[in-house]
């Protein structure tokens, strides 16, 4: 908590005789969708709903040529630039989860031992969500959100509400002083003790009525004729899709987890199914009505993230079925979100922004299908590792058994100091070697050790500068790496992302309501360029570090 009150700490009062300020809008909400690539919003828009994306598009403004301007396109990442306006190298969240190297384990971004969840079912639970290590807060971001400087301006006078599907989406987003941040664990909403000691009764009542669990047995198929997802998409059963959670390559889809009764995996097949976002959809409107958005004296902030979307491209790829299946039905969520924010708060008096944490790469398989003459395909992150190894014991010498050379962090390796010593090697030398080995494989397009990259300028749009911007040296690696496009480390089936390629980095932006005139830009811009913007229609400073400019 100590985080909380420092910040409030620095709560100033405005100055008196100060001019009244022009009319805010009584909530501000900011919609972030995983792996949710920019062209959806046209691929898809024929088979939209009025009420949905469409009613955004079509009285909002659409920045179409919106990127992300680092180089590791991730959830974490994605989310902590969203309201700050910063990237990796200021905020810190340089992935979902990094090396500490002081334990030498890997370490969640969101990951504190000194808060334990609150809201957890122990008798679902399994010993990971009871682990210390379940432990979730803000503690790792280092860089100030919007909703913090509603607080800081307004203070109790002003609510800032987060919720996902995924912790560090609605943590990030929610920022260090947010009144709460919730997300989904097996089918409930918790929180953590960072926020709170116990969850509000209305989320009692909400997890209560068990509607995650209601859904066991339900059938997932197509909202349209499968002749049209055939034309938009391709054939159903297409090469590189996965069987997992218990469900078929194809739709239909049965959401039981592969068993008889609910267990685990259940919990797994569900928030890989359309049903988990209109589990996250009912659970904001119900919050919306509860906590009062968009009724206090000054603005409110809610930012909500859904997740399913992602799940659906590492499991099947943005070419499939049920990954237009999942958009079409993500539609609906947002139209009944915005029905909801219409009859509880008026949409004249909301100010509405959609966006994503990162887009997604094609699936290697559709690439070459399309044309055998692109490369493409899946990298085994054990090869880049064994080449590394030989490069290293062919300049050095071979260790000793037991010791190790580097150990692995993501794309790129933090080198083992036990083992330089014992060979009586500089870091920077090992980290040339290391680099050069990486570079020799043929999928590799680029390799930077921790020098390059601390001597390259942050600004500016080469590849150098968007990996400077995705690095925080204190907890970032000694060599990092980048794969040629349409290659990705997922050696099985379905689709990542993370690269500095334009399926990654472009994204929508959208803006809606209070103070937007409607219209398409085609400028190029920032996500990081959301925060500050959002803070000036607020009427509150944009966030100090910020670095994104203004659109309005």
């Amino acid at each position: 908590m100590t985080l909380r009150f420092l910040l409030l700490g620095g709560l100033l009062a405005l100055p008196a005789g100060a001019a009244e300020p022009a009319p805010r809008p009584g909530l501000a909400v900011v919609i972030a969708i995983d792996q949710f690539r920019s062209d959806y919003l046209t691929r898809f828009r024929p088979y939209f709903g009025q009420g949905g994306f469409k009613r955004l598009l079509e009285g909002g403004a659409e920045y179409q040529n919106c990127h992300y301007r680092h180089a590791v396109t991730i959830t974490a990442p994605g989310h902590a630039t969203i309201l700050s306006g910063v990237h990796a190298n200021v905020h810190g969240i340089t992935a979902n989860e990094w090396l500490d190297r002081d334990s030498w384990m890997m370490m969640n971004s969101v990951e504190d031992r000194a808060a334990p969840l609150v809201g957890v079912d122990a008798g679902k639970a399994g010993p990971a969500l009871l682990a210390e290590k379940s432990g979730r807060s803000p503690r790792n971001f280092h860089a100030t959100t919007v909703g913090d400087q509603l607080k800081l301006r307004h203070g109790a006078n002003s609510k800032v509400f987060a919720a996902s599907n995924k912790d560090r989406s609605a943590i990030l987003l929610g920022g260090a002083l947010a009144d709460g941040a919730y997300w989904d664990e097996n089918g409930r909403f918790v929180t953590s003790r960072y926020y709170r000691p116990a969850l509000p009764a209305w989320i009692e009542a909400f997890n209560a009525e068990r509607r995650a669990d209601a859904k066991f047995g339900a059938t997932w198929d197509r909202l349209r004729d499968a002749a049209i997802y055939d034309a938009v998409q391709g054939p159903d059963d297409a090469p590189g899709e996965t069987a997992d959670f218990g469900f078929t390559r194809t739709l239909p889809k049965k959401v039981t987890g592969g068993a008889d009764k609910i267990t685990p995996k259940f919990y797994t097949a569900f928030d890989n199914s359309p049903f988990s976002a209109v589990f996250l959809g009912e659970f904001v409107e119900r919050a919306i009505r509860e906590e009062k958005l968009g009724h206090h004296a000054a603005t409110d902030l809610l930012c909500v993230s859904f997740s399913q979307i992602d799940v659906m491209g590492h499991s099947y790829g943005p070419d499939s079925h049920e990954m237009m299946d999942s958009v079409l039905r993500l539609d609906r969520v947002i139209a009944s979100l915005l029905d909801c924010l219409d009859r509880e708060v008026g949409l004249a008096n909301c100010l509405i922004v959609l966006t994503a944490d990162h887009g997604g790469a094609p699936m290697p398989e559709r690439v070459q299908a399309l044309n055998p003459g692109i490369p493409a395909g899946r990298v085994n992150n054990a090869d880049v590792d064994a080449a590394a190894r030989k490069a290293l014991d062919s300049a050095f010498g071979g260790l000793a058994a037991g010791e190790l050379w580097f150990t692995r962090d993501n794309a790129g390796f933090h080198l083992r100091p036990t083992a330089l010593a014992a060979k009586n090697v500089r870091a920077e030398d090992a980290a040339r070697v290391l680099k050069e080995s990486v570079l020799a494989l043929p999928y590799i397009a680029a390799a930077f050790t921790r020098a390059e990259i601390l001597a390259a300028p942050p600004e500016g749009e080469s590849l150098a500068a968007m990996m400077r911007r995705s690095y925080f040296p204190p907890r970032d690696r000694d060599v990092v790496y980048v794969t040629k496009p349409y290659f990705f480390v997922k050696p099985a089936s379905g689709t990542s992302h993370g690269s500095p390629y334009a399926y990654d980095t472009n994204v929508p932006q959208l803006w809606y309501g209070a103070g937007i005139a409607p219209g398409i830009h085609r400028e190029r811009v920032g996500v990081d360029d959301i925060a500050p913007t959002l803070a000036s229609l607020l009427g509150v400073p944009e966030p100090p570090q910020a670095q994104g400019r203004r659109l309005y």
